[in-house]
């Protein structure tokens, strides 16, 4: 969620975002794909990755959400940690609250780093 809320916010001349996990599953969860759809934001048709050294060591943020000793370390990225639930197993509502939980820290992150 996430990527595509940077992805649909951001100036896409100064900034994009590349999804990636710890532990990704097959697909997107179908409840994400539903809330995401609610916000206008199709992600359908987005492929979960595996977080790696070399993706990460792509970046120049690293934004994780509570991988902990997981988390690659890159000398170079800058890093933040936003602690939120995952959205895997919680019921459609609680779904939501974590769409807009994530679009708010997309929100100050970008005006932040103006992007």
């Amino acid at each position: 969620m996430a990527a595509a809320w940077f992805n649909a916010l951001a100036n896409p001349d100064k900034a994009r975002a590349i999804s990636a996990g710890t532990h990704p599953g097959s697909q997107v969860h179908p409840s994400v794909v539903e809330a995401m759809r609610e916000a206008g934001v199709d992600v359908a048709g987005a492929r979960p990755q595996r977080l790696t050294d070399a993706l990460a060591s792509q970046a120049q943020w690293l934004i994780t959400m509570g991988c902990g000793e997981e988390c690659p370390v890159v000398p170079g990225v800058k890093r933040e940690d936003w602690p939120i639930d995952d959205p895997a197993a919680a019921p459609i509502a609680r779904v939501r609250e974590i769409r807009d939980e994530i679009r708010t820290r997309v929100e100050v992150f970008l005006e932040r780093e103006r992007l």
